[in-house]
């Protein structure tokens, strides 16, 4: 999936035991060792470029932030994140979202990270859940634009096309994954009431069951979002996201249906925060 930079992307929440949402891009089908057939993959492929297509219309925007935080290219500085000696996050917003970040680096970190996770996931596909996301994680002058263009990008016929019904529900006897982990941040700019942070993912997206189209499958991508300190919390301003870096695959054996929809059930996410 893909966000642009207005805003650009879709959301459900880590340590609640719900799925994320996020369509595959590759990936071998549930319950058989073999690649999925050309026509298989082609349907996921079309899938994929519809929905970064949806995500880019609801997200306008450029999200250009690969330069360094002083404007000069070269290698930007990297270190292992360390604990900062502060409390974690414990506070949650009423949609069960992560609230109450510091305002420093740090800080902006988390919520990017947090925000990352719930931006991609299966909550924001359903018209019920959509508004407490986007209220809470965006900027409130963002908020009444952003609800309007996922509303009609997320429609009952887009939802149709992915397998869901107007609620945004998985079929009986099929669950709709889409988790999302992150895997390092980095931030690019900081200001004290701005910052840009760039969070590295990997994630599992589709839909379980023997007769899916769109099997669960395994994905790499950067996001890169615009944060505002407002209303004592770091919010999204705009965010984008794009492709990678992704390793070569491992020669992992595929698990049955029935067993990643186990998982899912099973394995709760996680908070974001140090």
């Amino acid at each position: 999936m893909s966000l642009g930079d207005d805003h650009e992307s879709s959301g459900g929440y880590g340590g609640t035991g719900q799925t994320r949402t996020r369509l595959p891009d590759s990936g071998d089908a549930f319950g058989d060792p073999r690649r999925r057939s050309s026509r298989s993959l082609v349907t996921v492929v079309g899938v994929v470029v519809l929905l970064i297509a949806a995500i880019a219309f609801a997200n306008r925007g450029d999200g250009d932030t690969s330069s360094s935080t002083d404007g000069s290219p070269g290698k930007p500085e990297t270190s292992a994140t360390a604990p900062s000696g502060k409390r974690p996050v414990t506070a949650k917003s009423a949609a069960g979202i992560p609230s109450g970040f510091a305002q420093d680096q740090a800080g902006a970190e988390s919520a990017a990270a947090n925000y990352a996770v719930v931006l991609v996931s299966a909550d924001i596909l359903k018209p019920a859940r959509r508004p407490e996301i986007v209220r809470q994680v965006f900027d409130a002058g963002k908020v009444s634009e952003l609800e309007k263009n996922l509303d009609r990008v997320y429609s009952k016929a887009f939802l149709e096309k992915v397998g869901l019904d107007a609620n945004g529900d998985a079929p009986k006897g099929s669950t709709y994954v889409s988790r999302t982990m992150p895997v390092g941040t980095k931030v690019t700019d900081f200001s004290g009431s701005t910052a840009t942070v760039e969070v590295w993912c990997t994630g599992v997206f589709g839909m379980t069951g023997e007769s899916s189209q769109n099997p669960v499958t395994n994905d790499w991508f950067t996001m890169t979002l615009q944060l505002r300190w407002t209303d004592g919390d770091w919010k999204v301003d705009s965010f984008s996201q794009k492709e990678g870096p992704a390793p070569v695959n491992g020669d992992n054996r595929v698990s049955t249906s029935d067993a990643i929809s186990k998982a899912v059930e099973e394995f709760g996410g996680f908070t974001y925060a140090r």
